[in-house]
């Protein structure tokens, strides 16, 4: 059992410090108490958490948190995607180091955390915020792991939601405008008719295209990562098989001509198609395009005393993907065929993504429902009883 003892500075201040043993039974003792009450509290909370194993060397929380979470982002860069990890890394350098680089660990409150917590989310997106937490939770995870606190006071913060943006679904006609259109206008419609990511897209060789089946199988992903291609796996490591509809079938076979097995679908066979610019690239110009001429039409309609035509919803590459689930959807398909054509996780996945693509199909299973209780149940009117309820 430790014990506490007073003493005195040299500007003749009365203190208190606590003397005991380590679990590796070395004496160590803890200094600077102002009250005996605060180093009596101390003793016993360093006496209950070697009784339960988890024990704090006061040493050991002087460790800063960017000692730390260096190690912990070293470690997971090789083990994460190059653009997931470079979030991880822009919201290191960004967010957390300059408030808590310096910060030794033993010293970081809850209180402190969930302020910070506050003031990002004031100015910042919930996913911005969300990830520099987590960068941020996950250092001090690693402190607790090695023993350098005894829990992680970050956890058990209040954090902004998600809050999840409508998703822009073209029409067949306006995939089909959109496309003629567009510089490479065979990319645009596979992507509206696939759901492919534009990483996986542009990665597909000829020998990934079965032309008999009219199936590519998505193996590869190319991602531009600041201004560099890096090409691995797909999203969820796992390879799939996805079908294409028959009218791609001829467009596709021309961009095959002239190229061999392991050279690229799109673009010129070897170097990958980059991600257009979202502001002047071929892609925006082929949106805006498209408005324009629809913005002329709904004002010579008007002048004419016409209804307005339907507008096109403005998209990014990334929102063909959710085109082709609402297309496939709409077509019939059910929702684990959307999930293998989508390359999600699981089902219940599709399913909150693109639940809003489902409501129409709650009438159905209330009209279904009514019509197989009138089916099965035989109302039997008895004699001298009366209509059964």
């Amino acid at each position: 059992m430790g014990s506490v003892h007073a003493y005195e500075t040299k500007a003749g201040k009365k203190l208190y410090r606590i003397v005991y043993r380590r679990p590796d039974n070395r004496q160590t003792q803890e200094r600077g108490f102002t009250r005996k009450r605060d180093a009596e509290l101390r003793l016993a909370e360093v006496e209950v958490g070697k009784a339960k194993g988890d024990y704090v060397n006061p040493a050991d929380a002087r460790e800063t948190v960017t000692a730390i979470a260096t190690g912990w982002l070293s470690g997971r860069e090789h083990v994460m995607k190059p653009s997931s990890y470079r979030a991880l890394r822009s919201a290191w350098e960004t967010h957390v180091q300059p408030k808590w680089g310096a910060r030794q660990v033993g010293t970081v409150k809850h209180s402190e955390v969930q302020d910070w917590v506050s003031e990002l989310a004031r100015d910042k997106s919930a996913t911005t915020v969300l990830r520099a937490y987590g960068v941020l939770a996950a250092a001090l995870d690693v402190a607790v792991k090695d023993r350098r606190l005894s829990r992680n006071v970050a956890r058990g913060a209040t954090l902004p939601r998600k809050v999840p943006k409508s998703k822009p679904y073209l029409t067949h006609a306006q995939v089909q405008t959109l496309a003629h259109a567009s510089a490479h206008p065979t990319l645009v419609l596979f992507l509206a008719y696939t759901g492919l990511r534009w990483g996986e897209a542009t990665a597909l060789r000829l020998k990934h295209v079965d032309t008999l089946r009219r199936r590519v199988g998505v193996e590869e992903n190319a991602v531009m990562v600041g201004s560099v291609i890096h090409v691995g796996t797909p999203k969820t490591h796992e390879t799939r098989s996805v079908p294409y509809p028959e009218f791609l079938a001829l467009p596709i076979a021309k961009l095959c001509e002239g190229k061999g097995r392991d050279e690229l679908l799109f673009g010129d066979g070897t170097m990958h198609l980059r991600l257009p610019n979202s502001r002047d690239g071929w892609f925006a110009a082929a949106v805006r395009r498209v408005l324009d001429a629809e913005a002329e039409a709904a004002a010579l309609a008007k002048a004419n005393g016409d209804p307005e035509p339907p507008r096109m919803p403005r998209v990014t590459p990334h929102d063909l993907r959710h085109t082709a689930a609402s297309l496939a959807i709409s077509a019939g398909a059910n929702v684990k065929a959307v999930q293998r054509m989508l390359g999600h996780a699981s089902a219940s996945m599709t399913l909150d993504t693109y639940a809003d693509l489902f409501d129409d199909d709650l009438d159905g299973v209330a009209t279904a429902l009514d019509q197989a209780k009138r089916a099965a149940v035989v109302a039997k009117v008895l004699p001298g009883a009366g209509a059964p309820t």
